[in-house]
């Protein structure tokens, strides 16, 4: 890696040049020489999160190793007016990581300690660099597990996870990132720490906890997270439905959760998904189907069974045409094994696609499955179905190829459209992903201006100078004038 003074002397003398050497300098006062990345070939990797679409090369990466060090470098950006964006993993998939233009990232990849195993008050307390899969390995011996498991459990870190407020495949009955972090210790842009949340049951005060968890970065850095810890239930089975349409899938979701059954988890691919999932996985999935449902049961053995059995009639009154239950942990688990493989299976078959993470109330499901293969073949692009049928969360997957001329774009306006009818529906425009860059837009079809300037007031509170990943999450009002103006939004 070539040196500071090396670097400092390269590129044109402008007054952008002038303000990054002094900031590198300062970086470099406050920071050990292998905390601080600002070579081009050491940027490169850090231009875009899991969202590759967009892409934009920072000032400098600052990789932390302290607490002392991340609250040295905020002040540091402080002080010069210069914007941060914090990074974890970088698996987010709506740009929530990728940097802005001569802006600082901030990654807290070096943040992997696990600081405490409680297993009697049953809280884990960890670094934000803590992969989420890494916790529940670490409770394993105490039969405790951590409930949250995004598909991309295996890299995302914890501090991700509360950025984003992600969910996964056992959301359904075991709740979000929000339902199992119980404090959070967080820096500010200006260099100061704070705690918030507490060990019990309940926090004094306004539930600053639940705001800073889903807010992507913009209000604080977090430093540890204290999380719940879940006993690991006795048994559990997968019941794997087939049906011959989505509309019939989609009902027997709406069956299942109105016969008053929570399952530990509900999820449903379409025919495209299931075919790139078994041919990369094999899990066993029928390629026959319109749809596969996977509905889960936990608990106690009898309570797993009488589960099984009252869900399995649900599924074949509403029209499954096949139904398998697993007979052991090794096929439960490799029945969930496709469903996690879905994004990576499908990128086997496409050179680009986007994520979609609109929700929708249950009951919209077929209309809005059915609207959404309409839209496929308006636009051209084939889009493959994976999401968290029991609560609502699609994840359409919509496949394009950036080299050929028009299909990026064809892509995004295919994806705003899947945004905007599920607030048509009554849902929202993310569900685990966040907001981003990927739908700054469409918070304009979501909220009114009174709602954006409140959005905007809170930002202020804790971050003044707008610096900690400005341009994400919230639009000005002045986007949104614009993106009405286009008919773009309602």
């Amino acid at each position: 890696m070539m040196s500071l003074q090396e670097h400092s002397a390269d590129g044109p003398p402008d007054a952008a040049a002038a303000d990054r050497a002094v900031l590198l300098a300062e970086l470099a006062r406050v920071l050990p020489s292998d905390a601080l990345l600002f070579a081009d070939e050491d940027l490169k990797p850090y231009e875009c999160d899991g969202l590759t679409a967009y892409r934009c090369m920072p000032w400098a990466v600052v990789l932390p190793q302290s607490e002392a060090q991340v609250l040295a470098a905020l002040k540091v950006c402080h002080d010069r007016k210069v914007p941060v964006v914090v990074r974890g993993a970088g698996t987010g998939l709506s740009g929530g990581a990728t940097p802005v233009v001569q802006g600082v990232v901030l990654s807290l990849a070096k943040f992997m300690r696990i600081l405490e195993i409680d297993p009697v008050a049953r809280l884990a307390r960890v670094q934000p660099g803590v992969r989420n899969l890494a916790i529940s390995e670490a409770a394993a011996p105490y039969d405790l597990y951590y409930a949250p498991d995004p598909s991309s459990q295996i890299a995302c870190t914890i501090g991700g996870n509360v950025a984003e407020n992600s969910g996964g495949v056992h959301c359904l009955k075991y709740g979000l990132t929000v339902h199992n972090v119980t404090k959070l210790r967080v820096a500010l842009i200006n260099g100061e720490v704070m705690e918030i949340g507490s060990h019990a049951l309940d926090d004094p005060g306004y539930d600053l906890l639940a705001l800073m968890i889903g807010s992507e970065g913009m209000l604080g850095v977090v430093l540890e997270a204290t999380v719940k810890l879940t006993p690991k239930p006795r048994t559990a089975q997968v019941v794997m439905a087939s049906f011959d349409s989505v509309i019939e899938a989609g009902n027997a979701v709406a069956a299942i959760i109105a016969a008053g059954i929570i399952p530990a988890g509900l999820e449903m691919m379409d025919k495209l998904a299931t075919a790139a999932v078994e041919d990369f996985v094999h899990a066993g999935y029928d390629l026959a189907a319109a749809a596969i449902l996977l509905a889960e049961s936990d608990g106690t053995a009898e309570e797993v069974a009488e589960e099984i059995a009252t869900m399995s009639v649900l599924l074949e009154n509403s029209g499954a045409r096949q139904l398998r239950i697993s007979q052991s942990e090794a096929e439960r688990l490799k029945f969930w094994a496709g469903r996690k493989a879905a994004f990576p299976a499908v990128g086997r078959i496409t050179p680009d696609y986007l994520c979609m993470d609109g929700t929708i109330p249950r009951k919209h499901l077929a209309h809005v499955l059915t609207r959404i293969a309409e839209l496929s073949a308006e636009f051209g692009l084939r889009c493959a179905n994976v999401f968290h049928a029991g609560d609502g969360n699609l994840h359409p997957l919509i496949m394009f190829d950036a080299r050929n001329p028009g299909e990026t774009e064809r892509a995004i306006a295919f994806g705003a459209k899947i945004l905007e009818l599920s607030v048509d529906v009554g849902g929202t425009i993310t569900g685990e992903h966040g907001v981003g860059i990927e739908k700054v837009k469409q918070m304009c079809v979501q909220f009114s201006r009174e709602e954006i300037d409140a959005f905007h007031a809170v930002k202020a509170a804790f971050d003044p100078l707008a610096l900690l990943n400005p341009g994400k999450a919230v639009p000005t009002p002045r986007h949104c004038s614009e993106y009405r103006l286009t008919g773009s939004a309602r």
